[in-house]
């Protein structure tokens, strides 16, 4: 299968370095305001509004196959507690510091999972979704590389719970990789992208690939893996220029929440230590070339057609506005702004 990506023949595109700068749309989670998160149809759905990436949140099964979910707890998004044959499999678990309970991916093989059914995550928000509960099953990352090559767009990877993984044996970084380059993905010109709110499976990753790598900088609070080892650092350190230059070492752009760059509350910045123009700009000067962010859920259902997130939602050529979470938007030689 060969690898393909709307940006190889998009006219709008730029090349600075070893970047391409054009515009993109990235699905998160799929169409998620239109069919279930993380499902092929959700995907599918995202690729006809426009999208030019899918974004899987992806976790691990107990035989260590990558599968998309936002969460490795599977009651919020499955049927799995309609399963009598799986009600053994409910417990308690620390993950990140929180304690969770239901049913974890990782204790369910690949065959098992096939058993259950996506469900929507939000059905009293989100009612029209419910129609689709039922007829999705848990899509592999090989079914998501398959779907976005056969539609000629990219994947826009985030490992989650990287350290919990790697605690019980199952790390995510390998079979991520051994995945993508099976489709023919480890090159930094490939439509691929691996993201992490965590840091240190990032630099484990930046010896081993070219693909390019993208750090999570999360609205408040800390990376996982260093607050866990009693590092201090912050997500509000990593914003600042010196934090920047460290993330620029081991990964080509930083993600943000769109608090960290969204306008704020009337008069203030809702105590942000940077504002949003100084982030990106410092974000530019540390070659830290990419830069995306989540627009809110809530904005994608209420906006009118055409009329974006309060005048500013940009999206790519041929696709709807308001109707993928992420997009991205070209701004100097060498960086990529998101709203």
């Amino acid at each position: 299968m060969s690898s393909t990506s709307r940006h190889s023949v998009n006219p709008e595109a730029r090349h600075f370095g070893r970047h391409e700068v054009a515009p993109i749309v990235i699905a998160h989670r799929g169409a998620s305001a239109f069919r279930p998160e993380h499902t092929l149809l959700a995907y599918t759905v995202a690729i006809s509004m426009g999208a030019d990436y899918i974004e899987p949140d992806l976790v691990s099964t107990k035989d260590h196959v990558l599968v998309a979910r936002h969460e490795n707890e599977l009651s919020a998004t499955t049927d799995v507690a309609r399963h009598p044959e799986f009600a053994d499999r409910r417990t308690s678990k620390i993950i990140n510091g929180i304690r969770h309970t239901g049913w974890f991916t990782e204790d369910f093989t690949l065959e098992e999972l096939r058993t259950l059914r996506a469900r929507e995550r939000f059905p009293k928000e989100r009612r029209e979704n419910t129609a689709y509960d039922g007829t999705e099953r848990i899509p592999t990352l090989d079914e998501v590389v398959q779907l976005a090559q056969e539609h000629g767009v990219g994947v826009y990877a985030e490992t989650k719970f990287p350290t919990y993984f790697a605690s019980i044996g199952l790390p995510l970084e390998e079979p991520l990789l051994e995945t993508f380059a099976r489709y023919g993905w480890d090159d930094e010109r490939d439509p691929a992208f691996i993201q992490s709110f965590e840091t240190g499976n990032l630099k484990r990753l930046r010896p081993l690939t070219r693909l390019r790598l993208i750090q999570f900088v999360g609205a408040t609070g800390a990376p996982y893996d260093l607050a866990s080892a009693g590092d201090p650092l912050t997500y509000d350190d990593m914003v600042t220029p010196e934090g920047l230059r460290e993330i620029a070492k081991y990964a080509d752009g930083i993600g943000l929440v769109t608090k960290r760059i969204g306008p704020g509350d009337p008069g203030g910045l809702d105590g942000r230590p940077v504002s949003p123009v100084e982030l990106v700009r410092n974000a530019q000067r540390e070659r830290a070339s990419s830069v995306h962010a989540t627009v809110p859920s809530q904005a994608r259902r209420r906006a009118a057609p055409g009329g974006g997130t309060q005048g500013r939602h940009l999206r790519a050529r041929g696709a709807p506005p308001n109707r993928c979470e992420e997009v991205v938007k070209p701004t100097v030689p060498g960086s990529t702004w998101t709203e």
